[in-house]
């Protein structure tokens, strides 16, 4: 009988402790961060996953993961008629080990026995912080008619990227010869040629594996020090077993830094974004939330990707994401700018004078104001020069972009930019 994603086990790799994303990540994991007014990064390969029809979805989480947790239990629920589930496993300390999850591989190979327990035959390894659509079928099926061990997926990348991914010797059957993880040199680099075009030369991994589940099992016993998949695993496997790199030229971002995760969210601001949210085919799913419609009062409003349940008063914004349950009140300019919005509405009786959102007569650019921010009146936010990092008592700088932390409040009259 031949092979069918329902023999496939999706694990993702939800714990990490996010560094090059704080203050993002402060009071949240990665996969937890909010992207593009009302989804959160972990959406993305979750819904992958659905629209693949791989039902079997484990996602390994450990630092900072309430908000993660609580995300996909509101969220990822499958009526008692349908065989698929999304759970959480959690890191734990257990008589066999003590310590929390040393690495990518290292999180896989504490969990094999829950791995082994679901039978699954081939197990799919996924990142929780990219962006991008892809039909995990498409390529189980290149997997299968390669009877590969491994399939790492590729993706094209110029040689500027090459230094900041794993780079991947393809053959012209698919098989991966060899692999190097950020190579900086150019000799280096030159080894590891494997397409034409010379605008973008190389393969990079994805950070996408599918393995054989004994495969698995075996590279993870086998070699009990090797924590990484990047740096371990795949470099190993590629000498000893069938590797194969299945080619995905589609829309891919990887969204590990401030500066990324800015640039990526005002990209879906644009006109003709290059990420199509609302492909009905090929859904991004979320929390249903149940929000009323945004009441924009006469407002100025020039390439906004404005989400549900905003107040918008008397405000000119441009270039801007303006996420769920926002309040921006007259006067105010905001622009290139990311306002993730609010988890709940102000209550009659609020811990602050200064309300939730943003105050009037305030002048906001090239910032990124967190989840439930109360920025004060006459508040002027500035970009500063790219590469500059500063950390304020409430206020972050990461690569010239302003950053106000999850819950942070700004006072009135306060002015945030460079001297």
């Amino acid at each position: 009988m031949s092979a069918t994603t329902n023999d496939i086990l999706a694990v993702i790799m939800g714990g990490g402790r996010g560094a090059r994303l704080y203050p993002l990540t402060k009071m949240r994991s990665k996969p937890a961060v909010p992207i593009a007014g009302q989804y959160r990064l972990i959406d993305i390969p979750i819904s992958n996953c659905i629209n693949s029809e791989i039902y079997r979805v484990a996602i390994l989480t450990q630092f900072n993961s309430v908000s993660l947790h609580r995300h996909i239990t509101q969220t990822y629920n499958f009526d008692a008629f349908h065989p698929g589930w999304v759970q959480i496993w959690a890191a734990e300390q257990t008589p066999q080990s003590a310590d929390w999850y040393q690495g990518t591989a290292d999180a896989v190979r504490k969990q094999l026995f829950e791995i082994q327990s679901t039978g699954a035959e081939h197990i799919l390894i996924l990142a929780g912080d990219h962006l991008y659509r892809m039909d995990y079928a498409e390529m189980a099926e290149f997997h299968w008619k390669n009877e590969a061990d491994i399939t790492v997926a590729v993706h094209p990348v110029p040689r500027e990227e090459a230094p900041r991914l794993g780079i991947l010797k393809c053959e012209s059957d698919g098989r991966i010869s060899d692999f190097v993880e950020k190579p900086q040199d150019r000799e280096t680099q030159d080894r590891f040629i494997s397409r034409s075009d010379p605008a973008r030369p190389f393969l990079g991994s994805m950070g996408i594996y599918l393995f054989k589940t004994k495969v698995l099992v075996d590279l993870l016993t086998y070699h009990p020090s090797h924590d990484d998949f990047g740096i371990n695993i795949i470099p190993e496997a590629v000498r000893s077993h069938k590797v194969y790199g299945f080619d995905f030229d589609g829309y891919w971002r990887d969204i590990g830094t401030i500066r990324a995760f800015y640039e990526i969210n005002l990209e879906m601001a644009s006109s003709n974004p290059p990420f199509n949210f609302y492909d009905s085919k090929f859904p991004i799913y979320t929390h249903a939330r149940y929000l009323p419609g945004s009441v924009v009062d006469n407002s100025q409003l020039k390439g906004v990707l404005l989400s549900n349940g905003c107040r918008i008063q008397k405000a000119r914004i441009t270039h801007s994401v303006i996420g769920v349950r926002s309040q921006i009140l007259a006067g105010t300019q905001i622009k290139d700018s990311i306002i993730m919005g609010a988890d709940y509405y102000d209550p009659g009786k609020r811990p602050s004078s200064i309300p939730t959102g943003v105050g009037p007569n305030c002048d906001i650019e090239g910032a990124i104001l967190d989840k439930n921010v109360r920025i004060g009146e006459g508040v002027v936010i500035r970009p500063f020069p790219r590469h500059t990092e500063i950390d304020s008592e409430n206020w972050f700088v990461r690569d010239g972009v302003v950053v106000i932390p999850k819950n942070g409040e700004i006072a009135p009259g306060t002015r945030i930019a460079p001297e």
